[in-house]
């Protein structure tokens, strides 16, 4: 363990570590972990641990500095107000149930360019600083998995992906984040095939909202990107149904129409 050590008003000293699980969580599921705390010197009063869940946030060294804050989408509980002896250590559980829209970092290990992290803040006798910034991973559902695995079966390969604040226009919304996923085809036909998709997963208990459109990642807003089509598929069907015809017809449907579903009112 790495300790931040925190210096609180007359020098009262606090050592503090996050650890969060090694292994990646699932949309939906329980991430998991422990805020560490050590009072090394004398008798500590804390007062206050808040956790954030951010997104674009680089992970700064243990100890060196607050880090950087990143863009809170979640706020998963943690108890406070306990009394620290000296010599004393403490750890704190986490266990937060993840919201189902929480953005994918990675799909089967790929690696996707999205940054998650956990910021802890710990008030305690004139303390109230942010500690090391940990990475979080969430990888993707089954659900995800097997469309995308059927846009690969047509040669439409996953390279990236991109989150921006905001929601889909007219969907439910629990995290006001929007991820897109860029999709490349890789076989390069030329025949009314898109170049690349922007694909969105909009996720909830029962499965997915499946928007799919010509790639636009560089857009920060919904109504500035091209029109998407809306699809559905429940999470039950991840092993049962072949998405293969599902996933050839969406793309038929991207490449020759440019008309969509009305996600927004500049879609009608």
């Amino acid at each position: 363990m790495v300790f931040k050590r925190l210096l609180g008003m007359g020098g009262i000293p606090l050592e503090v570590d996050t650890v969060v699980q090694s292994g990646p969580a699932l949309p939906g599921g329980i991430l998991s972990g422990e805020v560490v705390l050590r009072a090394p010197e004398r008798r500590v009063e804390v007062k206050s641990i808040y956790l954030k869940l951010v997104t674009d946030a680089p992970v700064a060294h243990k100890g060196d500095g607050d880090g950087y804050s990143g863009d809170t989408f979640d706020y998963p509980s943690m108890s406070g107000y306990f009394t620290l002896e000296k010599g004393e250590e403490r750890r704190v559980p986490i266990r937060h149930r993840l919201k189902w829209e929480t953005p994918l970092t990675e799909v089967k290990g790929q690696k996707l360019g999205v940054h998650l992290g956990i910021h802890t803040e710990v008030e305690a006798e004139g303390v109230k600083a942010q500690t090391d910034d940990d990475l979080v991973h969430i990888t993707a559902l089954p659900l995800h998995e097997a469309v995308l695995d059927a846009f690969a079966a047509e040669g439409y390969a996953l390279r990236s992906s991109r989150v921006h604040t905001g929601n889909i226009p007219r969907t439910e919304y629990h995290v006001y984040r929007a991820q897109g996923l860029l999709l490349v085809d890789e076989r390069s036909s030329g025949q009314d095939r898109p170049e690349e998709l922007e694909l969105h997963f909009h996720t909830n208990a029962v499965g997915c909202e499946i928007f799919l459109r010509a790639a636009a990642l560089g857009e920060r807003y919904w109504k500035d990107k091209p029109p998407a089509r809306r699809f559905v598929a429940a999470h039950h069907e991840a092993g049962r149904v072949d998405f293969g015809e599902a996933v050839r017809r969406w793309i038929d449907e991207v490449g020759r129409t440019d008309g969509s579903h009305p996600t927004s009112d500049h879609e009608d």
